[in-house]
C-alpha cells in the first residue's frame, strides 16, 4: 500500500495552481544526505522553465530519515509530492509514479544530478511538441561530456555493446539515469514491463524501440558520483538474466509487439512525391551495395567449385548461399526489419525469388552452352548480365512482396492536443 503527500504544483498563478505539463519522479532509497540539496536544486530550475511542473519523491523502502526530509522540502516548496512505497526497487517506483500520473510528459532522473540540468529541456521539448515518444540522455555521443573512472566507462560501453549485439537495439546508452516519456505511451508499455531494478530502463526501452515509437538521444553533461552505491556485480547478473528474459519473450512471442506496432507505433510515411514511395532511394543504395557483395561472394564461390563440380551445380551452390545471406541483410539493413518475427517466412519467401534467380542464370547457361563451348571468362561475363537482371527483380519482390510492410495504417493522439486540453484547463 503506498501513500501520497501532496503539494500544488510549480509555477502556481494567479489563477490558482496550474496542472503540471512536466512530473518528474526522483527515486530514493535511504538518501537522507543527497534528497533535499537535490529537491532544491532541480525545483529552482523547474522554476525557470515555461512548463508548469511537479516533482515526485518516489521513495522505496529507505530505513532512514528519508521520508521526514522529503516530507520537510514538500511543505515548504510548492509543486513536491512524497511517494511512499513499502517495497524497495527502483523499477517499481517508476513504474508506480508514471501510472498514477495524470502529467502529459513524465521525467525520471537519478536523485545525485550527475547528469548537468541543462540538458532537461532539450529533452523534454522533442516529447511536448509530438515529435518524439520518448527521450533519453546519452553520456556516449561524441557531443556528450563526461567525467568518470575508466572502469565505470568500461562497463557502460560494453553493457551497450552486448544490448546491440544481443536485443539489437540502436540506442547509444540504455542507462542513463535521465529519461523523459510521453503520458499515453507510458500507460501503454509499462504494465508489460517486468524488472523492478536496475535494467527497468532498458526494458522499456527496448520495447519501445521494437513498438516503433521514435526515441529521440539527448547528448548530456555528466559527472560520475564517487558515492554511487549501485553494486556493480549483482547489477550486472540482474541485467543479463533480464537480457535472456527479453530474448524468451520476442522469440517465442511472448510480447506483443506487432499488436503495439500497429497500435501505437510511427507507421510509414505517405508518398512525398507522386509513383515515389517513400525511402526508395535510400533502400535502392543499400540493396545495390548488399548486392555487389552479394555478387562478389557468388562469383567467387562459383569459380572455387567450378573447377571440382559442372557449371550448373557451381551455380546452384553459389546462388543458395549467396541468397540465403542476401535475404537476412537485406532484411536488417535495407528494409529496416528486426527481431526474429517474420525472419523464417521472409526466407522461405526469398527461396522462391532465388529460385526466378536460377532459373534465369541456369537458363542463360543452359542457352550459352546450346550454341557453343564457351571459355571460363564467357560463362562469368554472361552470368554478370544474368544475376544483373535477377538482382533488379529481386528488389522489386523484396520490396512489393517479401518485406512489404502488413500492419494497417493507425493514428494515434499526439501529445499537442493532449497538452492543448491541459492547458484549455487551466
Amino acid at each position: 500500500m503506498s501513500a501520497l503527500l501532496s503539494g500544488a504544483p510549480g509555477r502556481a498563478d494567479a489563477a490558482g495552481p496550474r496542472l503540471p505539463v512536466l512530473d518528474v519522479v526522483v527515486p530514493v532509497h535511504n538518501e537522507e544526505t543527497d534528497l533535499e540539496p537535490c529537491l532544491r536544486r532541480l525545483h529552482a530550475h523547474l522554476t525557470e522553465l515555461p512548463y508548469p511542473f511537479r516533482i515526485t519523491v518516489a521513495e522505496n523502502a529507505s530505513t532512514d530519515a528519508t521520508v521526514e526530509v522529503a516530507a520537510r522540502v514538500a511543505a515548504e516548496l510548492p509543486g513536491i509530492d512524497v511517494l511512499v512505497l513499502p517495497e524497495p526497487g527502483r523499477g517499481r517506483a517508476l513504474r508506480t509514479a508514471w501510472l498514477r500520473s495524470q502529467a502529459p510528459v513524465l521525467v525520471y532522473m537519478d536523485v545525485d544530478l550527475s547528469t548537468d540540468l541543462a540538458a532537461l529541456l532539450p529533452l523534454v521539448a522533442p516529447l511536448i511538441s509530438g515529435h518524439s515518444d520518448l527521450a533519453i540522455g546519452t553520456r556516449l555521443s561524441r557531443s556528450s561530456r563526461v567525467v568518470r573512472g575508466l572502469k565505470r566507462e568500461v562497463i557502460s560501453r560494453s553493457y551497450n555493446l552486448l544490448l546491440r549485439r544481443t536485443l539489437a537495439t540502436s540506442l547509444s546508452d540504455a542507462q542513463c539515469g535521465f529519461k523523459a516519456i510521453r503520458g499515453d505511451v507510458a500507460r501503454r508499455l509499462l504494465p508489460l514491463v517486468e524488472d523492478t531494478g536496475w535494467f527497468f530502463d532498458t526494458e522499456l526501452l527496448v520495447l519501445a524501440e521494437r513498438a516503433g515509437l521514435r526515441i529521440h538521444e539527448v547528448p548530456v553533461d555528466w559527472v560520475d558520483d564517487p558515492d554511487s552505491r549501485v553494486d556493480i556485480v549483482s547489477t550486472a547478473r540482474a541485467d543479463l538474466a533480464g537480457i535472456a528474459r527479453m530474448l524468451r519473450a520476442l522469440t517465442t512471442g511472448r510480447l506483443p509487439v506487432a499488436e503495439l506496432r500497429a497500435q501505437i507505433g510511427r507507421q510509414p510515411l505517405p508518398d512525398p512525391v507522386p509513383g515515389v514511395p517513400a525511402g526508395l532511394l535510400t533502400q535502392l543504395v543499400r540493396f545495390a551495395v548488399v548486392g555487389v557483395l552479394s555478387t562478389l561472394a557468388y562469383l567467387a564461390i562459383f569459380v572455387l567449385l567450378r573447377g571440382t563440380v559442372g557449371a550448373q551445380p557451381a551455380n546452384l551452390a553459389a546462388l543458395l548461399l549467396t541468397a540465403l545471406a542476401n535475404t537476412a541483410t537485406n532484411r536488417r539493413l535495407t528494409f529496416g526489419i528486426r527481431g526474429s518475427a517474420g525472419a523464417v517466412r521472409a526466407q522461405f519467401q526469398g527461396l522462391v525469388v532465388f529460385g526466378l534467380g536460377l532459373a534465369l542464370t541456369s537458363g542463360a547457361l543452359w542457352g550459352l552452352h546450346a550454341v557453343t563451348t564457351p571459355s571460363r571468362t564467357a560463362e562469368v561475363a554472361l552470368l554478370l548480365g544474368a544475376n544483373a537482371v535477377a538482382t533488379l527483380l529481386r528488389f522489386v519482390l523484396f520490396r512489393g512482396w517479401v518485406f512489404r510492410p502488413r500492419t494497417p495504417s493507425t493514428t494515434t493522439d499526439g501529445l499537442p492536443a493532449v497538452l492543448e486540453m491541459e492547458t484549455a484547463r487551466c
